[in-house]
């Protein structure tokens, strides 16, 4: 993959490598009005689109996960908080992925030049997060493709985390129950939630 060719011929390199046709993979987009661009681009090759509402982290763990998800690539604008997650996540997972800063105002490509990133730099995924033991992990919130948000049971809150470490390649789900007495009990819970 290269962030600086055109859509479409990422897209043909990535079904070659999946010994696929592009118009048979599954494209993830943020559904915002800076990616109609990236959607028009797509569009044209052929592939299906999956739009997000929110959720680039989980967006990039759905492509790095292709063999479960049938989802092959995300492309598109999102967040940089977000950005760096998704690489550590990314990573864990021995997905690859690249991207580059793109400036709201002078003042954040000032910073940004500070802090040695000036605009269109590419950064890879290991430029993104380092390292070669990353841990990531993920609670569900609201229920999701990849989690199930929190769910209240009488005394318990029910949670679905995600949990992946890179060095081991592992993935490992936690399905927990929290009782909810014991966490008011510590300060840890307002009297508001049930």
């Amino acid at each position: 993959i290269d962030i600086d060719m055109p859509v479409e011929w990422n897209l043909r390199r990535i079904a070659k490598a999946e010994g696929m046709h592009p118009r048979d993979l599954t494209v993830i987009i943020l559904d915002r009005e800076r990616n109609q661009g990236v959607i028009e681009q797509v569009r044209e090759v052929g592939p299906r689109i999956s739009l997000i509402s929110g959720g680039d982290v989980a967006g990039a763990i759905t492509a790095a996960n292709e063999q479960v998800t049938g989802k092959h690539v995300l492309l598109g604008s999102g967040g940089a908080t977000e950005g760096v997650l998704a690489a550590c996540a990314v990573k864990c997972l021995n997905g690859d992925m690249q991207a580059k800063l793109f400036f709201r105002n002078d003042e954040e490509r000032q910073i940004a030049r500070r802090e040695g990133h000036p605009e269109g730099k590419v950064l890879t995924i290991d430029e993104l997060c380092s390292g070669d033991n990353i841990f990531f992990a993920a609670t569900g919130i609201t229920s999701g493709d990849l989690l199930k948000g929190v769910r209240y049971e009488d005394f318990y809150a029910y949670t679905h985390s995600m949990v992946l470490r890179s060095a081991s390649g592992t993935m490992r789900y936690v399905d927990a129950w929290h009782e909810m007495s014991k966490l008011r009990a510590k300060g840890l819970l307002p009297e508001q939630v049930l």
